[in-house]
């Protein structure tokens, strides 16, 4: 039976309310750490629809189950903190015949080595909680690594308590320069530490089994995964119309949990004060709740912390990207609200009085998300809502206001609707391809537009950056392979597969036990030129800066990716788009000089070097000297861009705060790249201006 595909961006975990009552997790004993019937045939299905149906054709041979194990023990033990080195060969050789048991559905060797690695947390757990009695001397120069420079894993329980000296030393100095007291730090820590001993506790066997089999299907591809009843549930929520909660993405990145993206109209996003990789360290509930430590938290459980009811407040503590695991961490509180179709809605504004365009205007539609009311369209409304539909409405207005060009703003737009982007890139072209899409099969479709027309045929831009993906690639490529407009910014982020949810139990019926969802890489998409916008993204005519200090970022960070690789290219007319070599020299004057892009270059080159940062000092004074510097320029950067632009500067980290100042200050921030994208297209209205009467004359 070949499933049925659905095209969207899977994400990792929304932060929304949950209608059922959360159940009370319990230590789970050592005996019932087992594999059961529903975990084998849950196994056996997973493995066949793999063979079967994946895009990339899975080979389960001995290097492949190799991968598997190397894959599991990395979920479990990334840092190498736990494990010894005679453990993880005994697990080798237990693992020997790995690929055969995978296709029995044998998951001895995975409970096994979970058996064993909980017993190894409750050690170094009690070694911790021992050091926590000690003193600590953050005056000799010593320095932990975040990630182990011996690839090795460790020979004795002797290696191990220095690396867990080093640990919990770097955890009381990060607290320390938050300025918690001593007393304070150590209760704080021992909560930690103590907490990721009772989690691991409450690991059931579908938590073993969904943890194993995602190592399995990770090791083939990144966005391919299991999901347990209980993850299912949480999706579901996910991908409602109507959402409460904060409205953020977020993912387990080692013992953090890390803020994936914000969700246009929610409290995250409007607030202005939660961004893409902030680490979250702590939650607490209300105005006046106590906070809790969530570093070493399994995802779901600081999900369930964060979740509750429209209208309630829940404060969180983060630590910025642009300061590092080694920063201080701030406090916001936001109040959960339900996120509304509306709120993530296209909106439009105009920009004038640009200096190298006197009397022009440019029109500005922003694009948060490509969405579609699929449930009023359903239900036979004509008037539902969709990207297209409303920015057709908007270009009407913008071209009544006498507008001499559009730009498109599609950054941080993580995608959406496939068939949005397809008629969304029709408001622009008369007819023709948009897209292709390969399935597993080798058999290749295009996405067209088939509506003669178009809505606005005048000078055009899109500005995207790192975080625009999926179906923001899609319009952004084709609007580049036609030459329809200039596009600006950022290397996007390279998400170019499609997945598909594949109810496990359709393949063995009359199974009366929910056996979980699968996640499925079943095709990818392909630029009209035979381009894919896999891995590569889409790379703009014009670079910002910014762009130079883009490290691993995307899809190019994630382990096992599929690579970037081409098909025959659709039959489409390209329109070569003329003096972009001279639009780009005139940006670039115009930025050397500019303190909002010195501001923004210098925050992604700060940045980088942190993403590069494998080790920091654990000597006091050396740490609070680099984060006072690193703080301090961070600072004096948008200051100095906020008084050049007349805006005095409003310090988030205040007691009280000018909210509405606040707001001034950061609509500002978001300007920078707008308005420099808009001068762009004002100097390629110049340009053609200039050109036409030459035309006219070789007429």
């Amino acid at each position: 039976m070949k499933p049925r595909l659905f095209r969207f961006l899977p994400v990792a975990m929304l932060l929304l309310a949950a209608s059922a009552a959360l159940a009370v997790p319990h230590p789970i004993s050592l005996s019932e750490l087992f594999p059961n019937p529903g975990h084998t045939k849950s196994a056996i299905v997973i493995n066949k629809v793999l063979e079967r149906y994946h895009y990339r054709k899975v080979n389960l041979d001995k290097t492949f189950a190799r991968q598997v194990l190397d894959k599991y023990l990395e979920a479990l033990d990334p840092n190498r903190s736990f494990f010894l080195v005679h453990d993880v060969e005994r697990f080798e050789n237990g693992a020997r015949r790995l690929d055969d048991s995978l296709r029995r559905g044998d998951l001895d060797i995975a409970f096994d080595i979970f058996r064993v690695y909980r017993m190894r947390v409750d050690e170094r757990v009690a070694h911790a909680l021992k050091l926590l009695e000690g003193t600590f001397d953050f005056t000799r120069t010593e320095s932990y690594a975040f990630e182990p420079a011996d690839p090795r894993w460790a020979t004795d329980s002797a290696t191990l308590d220095d690396l867990w000296r080093k640990r919990v030393m770097n955890d009381f100095l990060t607290l320390r320069l938050a300025d918690k007291p001593d007393a304070e730090i150590r209760e704080r820590l021992q909560k930690r530490y103590e907490g990721l001993a009772r989690r691991i506790h409450q690991f059931d066997g579908d938590d073993v089994f969904q943890t194993f089999m995602n190592a399995y299907t990770q090791t083939l591809e990144p966005h391919t995964s299991f999901m347990s009843p209980d993850t299912s549930e949480n999706f579901d929520i996910s991908m409602k119309l109507s959402l409460e909660g904060i409205g953020a993405v977020l993912r387990g990145d080692n013992e953090y949990t890390v803020v994936q993206s914000t969700v246009p109209g929610g409290p995250a996003r409007d607030s202005g004060q939660i961004h893409t990789g902030d680490q979250i360290v702590g939650v607490a509930q209300g105005l006046d709740g106590p906070m809790e430590d969530v570093v070493g938290w399994r995802l779901e459980d600081v999900v369930d912390k964060i979740r509750g009811p429209k209208g309630s407040v829940v404060r969180l503590q983060l630590l910025s990207k642009a300061s590092g695991s080694t920063g201080r961490a701030r406090e916001i509180s936001l109040v959960r609200n339900e996120i509304k179709l509306e709120d993530q809605a296209a909106k439009s504004f105009v920009v004038e009085d640009l200096a190298n365009g006197p009397g022009l205007k440019i029109g500005v539609v922003e694009i948060p998300a490509f969405y579609r009311d699929f449930a009023a369209e359903g239900s036979g409304n004509r008037d539902f809502r969709s990207t297209t539909r409303d920015v057709r409405r908007l270009i009407d207005d913008l071209v009544a206001r006498g507008v001499a060009g559009i730009l498109i703003d599609l950054r941080g737009n993580g995608g959406g609707s496939l068939a949005e982007a397809t008629s969304l890139t029709g408001l622009f072209i008369d007819t023709g391809p948009v897209v292709q899409v390969k399935d597993a099969f080798g058999k290749v479709e295009i996405e067209a537009d088939t509506d003669a027309g178009v809505a606005y045929s005048g000078p055009l831009a899109v500005l995207v950056d790192r975080d625009s993906a999926s179906a923001s690639e899609i319009f952004a490529a084709a609007i580049q392979d036609y030459g329809r407009g200039l596009i600006i910014g950022e290397p996007t982020f390279g998400k170019g597969t499609v997945q598909t949810l594949i109810d496990l139990n359709r393949y063995v019926p009359g199974e009366a036990n929910d056996l979980g969802r699968l996640r499925l890489t079943m095709a990818e998409f392909f630029r009209i030129n035979g381009g894919s916008t896999q891995l590569r993204g889409v790379e703009p005519d014009i670079r910002f800066p910014s762009a130079e200090y883009l490290k691993e970022h995307g899809e190019r960070s994630l382990d096992n990716a599929l690579p970037w690789t081409r098909i025959q290219p659709a039959a489409y007319q390209h329109n070569g788009l003329v003096g972009v070599d001279l639009l780009t020299r005139q940006s670039a004057e115009r930025i050397a000089g500019d303190s909002g892009f010195k501001m923004l270059t210098e925050r992604s080159k700060m940045m980088r070097e942190i993403e590069e940062q494998t080790q920091v000092s654990l000597r006091e004074t050396e740490r609070r000297t680099a984060d006072e510097q690193r703080e301090r320029a961070f600072k004096n950067d948008q200051d100095s861009f906020l008084r050049a632009r007349g805006i005095t500067p409003v310090d988030e980290d205040a007691e009280q705060i000018d909210e509405d100042a606040l707001d001034v200050q950061r609509k500002a921030i978001a300007r920078i790249e707008v308005d420099e994208a808009a001068r762009i297209l004002i100097d390629g209205v110049l340009l053609e201006r200039a050109k036409r009467p030459m035309a006219v004359m070789r007429d």
